[in-house]
């Protein structure tokens, strides 16, 4: 009796295993399939109106040739692996790219004459996207959008089409599958062994558990599981509820971070071009061109900062903080960091006060790292801070650490974004949007350091008023 009513749980559990995991495989590949749809669905749309604005519209209002726009096409081809075409305002395809055939991923059955003979119905005239072999072009399976190239109607300056190979997609259930397939397997087996002695411990935690992650694959990471004992499943219940809070941030960092790279790449780009170009057709005279070499210079110093500051961000998340600690005075720090600024300040009629209110403010850190702080945060001190202005540093003790300030009187920062600062990228546009040089990343790699020490950094800000931050040290007796 108690062998079959094992054996019957067994095989329950055995099934229900897996008929969850194949489902959880299943939902999983459709959402990433569906989610690289509309990934892919957004890149070609980038793709089209990149063609519409930059090229199509050009040629309409015959500003381009039909050998200009035929290589234009056929480089948007090769660069992003697409076949692109530009159709009139009655279907007829006028232009198609065509890189080499034998060399590309992306081969015709055919070239159609006219692309609203495959649709009555009028669908193919507007904004369109479709799956599959387009009426027979293709091959192989592809993703097709369409869209008219004025934003408005097929009948006017017509229709571009984009086609994007579509094999990753559809081939994305199978490799989940296969990289599913071993897991599953050792969890059954290993779930066998202590099934008899564990199953009405686990059975519950285990269904709460499958709740909470199907909940995360439909895109509700506020579910909790429930779980608060303090073992493995415990354990796991915590990582899991730990990584719904990460995914749920993921996206919306992902737009944020390509949303300001964009921006701050974009801007001294356009600018090093544009004084490039004016001193290349003389539009800027001899005489001021080195005014303007220097603004290019600017701007190109601006770029290499940014793209430090992401190195070091990059190298940071992914090897962790080597932190080389030394006992040193910080009040070395203090008055060389002062002397480094002391050119930007007479020029701005800024005064650095330094006040040291401990006898011997000797500490245990990364002196390196911690003049790097001591360097941003008087670099953000004086961008922000008015002519005329003082900014203070200041050097206190409590208890057994030493307390660092930097303070301005600068138009400070309000409640409600302090502490969005030490965010990536972050930067507070409507009290401190003077700065147009700044990366968003100085402060964020300031607590990077400060919390790889182990210690703490706290910002006091008063708008109107300025801003302190202070971070503390651990101090150590001479």
């Amino acid at each position: 009796m108690y062998r079959r009513f094992f054996d019957r749980i067994a095989i329950g559990y055995i099934i229900a295993i897996g008929v969850i995991f194949i489902i959880v495989i299943l939902y999983a590949s459709n959402a990433a399939r569906q989610s690289q749809i509309e990934v892919k669905t957004d890149t070609i749309t980038r793709i089209a109106t990149y063609t519409s604005n930059h090229y199509l519209l050009p040629y309409y209002n015959g500003n381009m040739t039909n050998e200009e726009l035929q290589e234009a096409l056929n480089n948007l081809d090769s660069t992003f692996n697409v076949r692109i075409w530009y159709v009139d305002g009655r279907g007829n395809l006028l232009f198609a790219s065509s890189p080499n055939q034998k060399e590309s991923k992306i081969v015709y059955y055919f070239l159609p004459e006219n692309l609203f003979e495959y649709d009555s119905s009028g669908a193919l005239t507007g904004v369109f996207a479709m799956t599959g072999n387009f009426y027979g072009v293709f091959p192989e399976q592809m993703l097709s959008f369409g869209m008219p190239v004025d934003g408005e109607s097929s009948s006017g300056a017509g229709i571009v089409v984009i086609h994007a190979p579509f094999s990753e997609v559809l081939n994305i259930t199978q490799t989940m599958f296969l990289n599913f397939l071993v897991p599953v397997l050792v969890i059954i087996v290993l779930s066998m062994i202590g099934l008899l002695l564990l199953a009405r411990r686990i059975l519950k935690p285990i269904n709460q558990l499958n709740y909470a992650a199907k909940e995360y694959a439909t895109g509700n990471f506020e579910v909790k599981t429930g779980i608060e004992t303090n073992d493995e499943i415990g354990e796991l219940a915590s990582n899991l509820e730990y990584m719904a809070s990460e995914l749920g941030k993921l996206d919306e960092y992902r737009k944020s971070f390509v949303a300001n790279i964009s921006h701050d790449f974009r801007s001294p780009l356009t600018s090093i071009k544009g004084y490039i170009e004016a001193m290349l057709d003389g539009t800027i005279p001899k005489e001021n061109q080195d005014r303007y070499l220097n603004i290019v210079l600017s701007e190109t110093q601006r770029l290499t900062k940014l793209t430090s500051s992401m190195l070091e961000m990059n190298q940071n998340d992914a090897q962790g903080l080597k932190l080389n600690y030394i006992n040193f005075n910080v009040m070395e720090i203090i008055d060389s960091t002062s002397d480094i600024f002391e050119g930007t300040c007479k020029e701005r009629y800024i005064v650095i006060r330094k006040v040291c209110n401990v006898d011997n403010p000797m500490v245990r850190a990364d002196k390196t790292r911690i003049q790097q702080v001591v360097y941003n945060l008087v670099d953000n001190a004086i961008k922000f801070s008015p002519h005329g202005s003082t900014i203070t540093l200041s050097v206190n003790a409590l208890d057994d650490k030493i307390l660092v300030s930097v303070k301005d009187s600068g138009q400070g920062i309000s409640k409600e974004q302090q502490n969005k600062v030490w965010d990536r990228f972050y930067k507070v546009d409507e009290s401190r949007g003077k700065d147009k040089k700044g990366s968003g990343l100085g402060l964020a790699i300031i607590k990077e350091i400060i919390r790889a020490h182990g210690e703490e950094i706290t910002l006091n800000s008063t708008p109107d008023k300025g801003s302190e931050f202070i971070f503390t040290l651990k101090r150590i007796e001479d």
